[in-house]
């Protein structure tokens, strides 16, 4: 059995395997004393600050612990504006004078650390020269050990203190949700509720190729998809690699993966074959936001080191091949509160009805309110191939309710009774009725579906992290209980009722334009979109400028999730990370063209040529008819090819010449990668006659049904 850390010398049960590797609260039990562990406990539950004689125990403990399981560094795990993770390594070694060394590790190397950070992305919050950074611990995401270190996650902070990560704005979204939905809890009468959680669960879809065809594939290395390729006589048409009985290659994967995981505290949970050849998926139980996010992070790393074991390259880019199904991120978002009550559960008595409608409507306010900018949390350049094609949905957000609770909402709106589980006097928001989960078929078209208990975000593309997603949900939802907050603070007690009734009502004839429960893949519901004046955002240039906004910048300045200089940093640096992209993908497809392809296609040319003249001499002319008409249909090929790649290659350099990073964007959106698609389309016509022998990559026919 494989590991990162500690080894074992028998098979050890899934119980036993279970967060081996994690510095979980049952480990700081064990080892911390009581006093100690109340006080790290306080931290997490509470975020109060953490005393250093408190951070020097909790170090101790931590270092003697990893020691024990094979570990002899420590680093600061954080999550950048690059999208990965970033860890510099430090030995617990000490020299004695003695000539000898001992192992440390004090409170205040767990608490902060200063790695460079003048690499690191920072859209302007920072000058170049200026290396200074900061990691502070998060106590509530727990350390663990991988590769003989020991990880200690953590938030990522310039030296004038904004964040240059994704996790700091995480976290501030789940405290200003916290804040508002307590309040409003409160109001409702569950004032015995301390703290409210938000919750996720982020299923991944990825592809495994084979190892060896990978890396021949220079778009494969450089940019994550492919940039040419025939389609293959045989896609995902006959439906049956869905659910399909898992090859062995890849089962013994999947075991190894889930072993591996589990070690780290990953709760992985299910995992089948998806809809596209050689594409899967991997689905965990629900953690807590930032945990779930860090999770997330560290599988999608520990996915590549699994498969690379394998033989096989695990591709985790939202559009890899052409003409199949892409990979997406599924957000299974939900709201819990310190007492066990899930805040999107319908319930089974009137008055949990009643808080469940309440934060219902605050999500279809929030998400109606900030469509924009929830679009904009999941628009990457690779993600942008993959929204509004069949495998995903649209890039216009709605919500998807289901039949039954949208007839509630119905009578909600009209205030008519409501025949569902039973006939309902709905003159008081007391007698609401009881809403049944799942009574209707689940819609994977829509972007943001309701699915019994939970929301599924289906919106975020395989490659990024889901924290961006989160924490616009978060803040956008902090914001609409905030203001149901305002209109029902003062109403009195008695009265309280036929409030919450007036305002059930009222915000969902002000939001009801974001819900349709139809088919989200139709041209028609396109049509239907612009007549109720939903935006269809269709790329990551057309979104951005929303980012910027004085909504948006009031939104999360309010709640004190971002300043407006960390809001304009994030601008520059997604529209920064959007043209390296493209720029990287246009330039890699020149070098294939002319590198690979081309030697490829006239090597064939040649041969062919010579093949045809020889049977005009030896037989006569219609002898090789069936050569010339390939030659004169790849000549005419060559031809266009020749004219696109020059003009790909004009305005590749005209793109580099922009200045203003929107310009920028947008003219690598509406030219680069136009003239992309036209180079594409004459280089796949010309493959689909030159036999794979002279082509030196590999096909799609041959990457995408290789795995046995």
């Amino acid at each position: 059995m494989s590991s990162y850390g500690a080894t074992c010398e028998k098979k050890q049960s899934v119980t036993d395997i279970y967060g081996s590797l994690v510095f979980n609260d049952k480990v700081m039990r064990e080892r911390l004393p009581k006093d100690i562990y109340k006080a790290v406990h306080k931290t997490i539950m509470n975020g109060t600050h953490l005393e250093l004689d408190v951070a020097n125990s909790v170090a101790a403990a931590m270092k003697e612990w990893a020691v024990e399981l094979g570990a002899t560094h420590f680093t600061h795990w954080f999550q950048p504006m690059t999208g990965l993770t970033a860890e510099k390594h430090d030995s617990f070694l000490s020299p004695e004078p003695d000539g000898t060394v001992i192992m440390e590790f004090s409170g205040k190397e767990l608490v902060k650390g200063e790695p460079d950070a003048s690499s690191f992305p920072s859209g302007g919050l920072r000058a170049t020269f200026e290396a200074r950074g900061y990691t502070a611990w998060d106590p509530s995401s727990p350390a663990f050990i991988k590769d003989g270190t020991l990880y200690i996650p953590t938030a990522f902070i310039s030296y004038g203190g904004e964040a240059l990560d994704k996790k700091t704005p995480l976290l501030r979204s789940m405290e200003a949700l916290n804040v508002q939905a307590v309040k409003v809890l409160h109001l409702l009468g569950d004032t015995d509720v301390s703290h409210v959680t938000t919750t996720v669960g982020s299923e991944q879809e990825y592809f495994l190729i084979d190892k060896s065809m990978y890396m021949k594939r220079k778009d494969l290395l450089f940019c994550g998809r492919t940039l040419l390729g025939a389609a293959a006589p045989k896609g995902q048409e006959m439906e049956d690699h869905y659910f399909g009985v898992l090859k062995p290659k890849v089962s013994a994967f999947m075991h190894d993966l889930d072993e591996e995981l589990w070690k780290l505290g990953i709760p992985a949970k299910t995992k089948h074959n998806e809809v596209a050849p050689s594409q899967h998926e991997l689905a965990p139980v629900f953690e807590t936001a930032n945990v779930a996010v860090d999770h997330n992070q560290l599988t999608m790393e520990v996915m590549k080191k699994v498969a690379d074991k394998h033989g096989f390259a695990c591709l985790l880019h939202e559009k890899p091949f052409e003409g199949i199904n892409g990979s997406g991120k599924h957000n299974n978002w939900s709201i819990g509160t310190d007492t066990g009550i899930n805040l999107l559960d319908p319930g089974k008595k009137p008055a949990e009805n009643v808080r469940f409608l309440v934060f219902l409507m605050a999500v279809i306010t929030a998400v109606d309110d900030y469509a924009d900018v929830l679009r904009l949390s999941v628009a990457t350049a690779g993600n942008d191939h993959r929204l509004g094609a069949n495998e995903a949905p649209p890039a216009i957000i709605s919500i998807f309710v289901g039949d039954e609770l949208a007839a509630v909402l119905d009578s909600i709106e009209k205030g008519t009774a409501f025949e569902g589980t039973g006939k309902i006097n709905m003159s008081g928001a007391e007698v609401l009725p009881h809403i049944t989960k799942d009574t209707t078929d689940r819609n994977r078209t829509s972007p943001f579906a309701f699915t019994g208990n939970k929301f599924e975000f289906r919106m975020p593309g395989s490659a990024v992290s889901v924290a961006n997603a989160n924490i616009v949900l978060n803040t956008a939802v902090a914001q609409a209980l905030a203001d149901i907050y305002e209109e029902l603070k003062d109403v009195p007690a008695e009265e309280l009722s036929g409030a919450i009734q007036k305002l059930l009502k009222s915000r969902l004839e002000a939001h009801k334009r974001v819900l349709f429960n139809g088919n989200g893949y139709t041209d028609e519901w396109v049509e239907e979109a612009a007549r109720r004046g939903l935006d269809n955002l269709k790329s990551l240039p057309d979104a951005m400028p929303r980012w910027i906004t004085d909504k948006s910048v009031k939104l999360f300045t309010t709640h004190k999730v971002l300043t407006k200089e960390e809001i304009f940093s994030r601008y520059e640096i997604l529209l920064e990370n959007y043209t390296k992209a493209v720029h990287i993908e246009a330039l890699t497809l020149q070098e294939m063209v002319r590198k690979d392809f081309t030697s490829g296609l006239l090597a064939y040319m040649k041969d062919l040529t010579e093949e045809a003249a020889g049977k005009k001499a030896l037989l006569s002319a219609e002898a090789c008819v069936m050569e010339e008409g390939i030659l004169t249909k790849l000549s005419a090929d060559a031809k266009e090819i020749a004219g696109k790649l020059e003009q790909l290659a004009a305005d590749t350099k005209q793109a580099e010449q922009k200045t203003d990073v929107l310009e920028g964007a947008k003219y690598y959106e509406s030219v680069v990668l136009k003239d992309m698609e036209e180079l594409r389309k004459f280089v796949d016509d010309a493959e689909e006659l030159i036999p794979d022998q002279y082509l030196p990559y590999p096909t799609y026919g041959a990457m995408l049904f290789a795995l046995r």
